[in-house]
């Protein structure tokens, strides 16, 4: 704080990892360089995100959950049906988030309706790096799955 007092905070990350252990172990070494004094993990809840839009513009600084409605027809019943899916998108404004799932959507053969987009209160997203340890942050050689 300004009168050099520390204030406890909760913040909220996205980090994709494999299990819940692996999740609180690469936040706590991506977080660490950043607080000073004591943190912890208080919770660790599974996303409700199909896939997430990262953007390169250095102004998106911000996070949006987009809920998309994909179309599709029953041929049987001729009745059209609508699918849910959860986004997550990086962007700077909510015009901004809207335009980047255009840039990504439009370009498939689906109909879809963006439903909703809402600001998140994400600190950051990190996403996994394939070949990077979480230990060493050094490239390791990919290990078979099943050795002959």
């Amino acid at each position: 704080m300004d009168d050099g007092l520390q204030k406890k905070t909760t913040e909220a990350y996205v980090v994709d990892a494999l299990s819940f252990t692996e999740a609180e172990k690469r936040i706590m070494e991506e977080v660490s360089s950043y607080i000073s004094g004591m943190f912890e993990v208080v919770d660790i809840r599974r996303a409700t995100y199909r896939e997430i839009f990262f953007s390169d513009e250095a102004t998106a600084d911000r996070w949006y959950k987009a809920k998309v409605q994909f179309i599709t027809i029953d041929e049987k019943t001729e009745k059209e049906k609508r699918s849910n899916i959860n986004y997550l998108v990086q962007a700077g404004t909510l015009n901004g988030a809207v335009k980047n799932i255009d840039e990504v959507m439009g370009g498939g053969m689906m109909d879809y309706v963006i439903a909703a987009v809402a600001e998140t209160t994400l600190m950051d997203v990190f996403e996994y790096k394939k070949g990077v340890s979480a230990d060493s942050q050094k490239e390791e050689e990919p290990k078979p799955e099943f050795e002959n």
